[in-house]
Formats: C-alpha cells, structure tokens, sequence
C-alpha cells in the first residue's frame, strides 16, 4: 500500500491510498476499509493505476457534481428560450415562414456574406 497524487476536478491534487490489484484480491476488506474512511483508493497493475475504488459518499458527490452542470445548461437554455419569445422574434419567424423560397434564397444569401465580412474582421 503507497500513496498516489491524482487531481480532483477543481485542479486540486489529492494524496489517494494506492494498492496493487494483487494486495487489493487478497485484503478486499482493507481496501473497502481505506475507500470508506479516505472516499477512494487508486488500484495498480503493473505499475500503471487502473482502477479507483470510491466509498459510497465519494460515489453519491460525483454524481450530484455531474448533474449540477446539466441542470444549469437546462435553466441557460430556457432564459435563452425565454429571451427569443419576443414579439419581434414571433414576427420575424412568421415573416421567414411566410416568405417565398426566392425570398429565403436571397436572406440566406445576405447573412452568408455578413458572416464572412465579421469573421475578416475578427
């Protein structure tokens, strides 16, 4: 049993107990027991860590971590939403849906060649 560094997501470095996949088959419970009072253990072969063994609180924390970023591209999109349901953009978008297939060919045409006359300038 070492120790070994790995980063956490916030870019801090973290000191996690390390065992072989030989000392982790034949003390499971001494593992168990590392990841339950430290959150987690790295797992060698060979050198190389392949595994990490996380207590249930570890567990639990990554996957709040992993659903907050969703919900808050979920509320950004929605205020995004919200802020195009203006009555301009409502207009807007009928107009296009009332708009001939010349008429969008020619709008098509003009936001191409505004966007390659902003992306010479940047």
């Amino acid at each position: 049993m070492t120790a070994l560094t790995l980063r956490n997501p916030r870019g801090e470095d973290v000191p996690v107990t390390e065992f072989s996949a030989t000392e982790a088959k034949n003390s499971f419970g001494r593992v168990l027991d590392a990841a339950s009072s430290q959150g987690m253990v790295a797992i060698t072969k060979r050198d190389r860590t392949t595994a990490v063994v996380l207590s249930l609180d570890a567990y639990q924390a990554l996957l709040g971590a992993q659903a907050r970023p969703l919900d808050t591209l979920s509320h950004e999109f929605d205020a995004l939403l919200q802020r195009m349901q203006t009555p301009a953009s409502r207009d807007a978008m009928m107009d296009a849906f009332d708009a001939d297939p010349a008429e969008l060919g020619q709008a098509a045409v003009a936001a191409a060649k505004t966007a390659r006359a902003s992306s010479r300038h940047s």
